[in-house]
């Protein structure tokens, strides 16, 4: 995940792998938290809440993107909260 996570922020040097393995873990953390069991790696649904998720609190951007990006994660999140495949 921590590759696919770099390659969506853009970032190809090693210096903020701690950094983003963290922001990995709060997510799937989060997105436990919401009712979503099944957390597989390699499921496109949960890759891209991730990937929203770290790009809201890693990159620096503008308040209004960092709101909009929020917002799809956010959206994402419930929607596989309400699948039942994810329970």
């Amino acid at each position: 995940m921590l590759d696919t996570v770099k390659d969506a922020l853009r970032i190809k040097m090693n210096i903020f792998d701690s950094d983003i393995k963290r922001l990995i873990e709060a997510a799937e953390l989060d997105l436990s938290l919401s009712g979503i069991k099944k957390i597989e790696e390699s499921n496109a649904l949960i890759q891209q809440a991730v990937i929203l998720y770290c790009k809201a609190h890693f990159e620096r951007k503008l308040d209004e993107d960092v709101e909009r990006i929020l917002k799809a994660y956010e959206s994402l999140k419930i929607t596989i909260s309400l699948c039942g495949d994810y329970i």
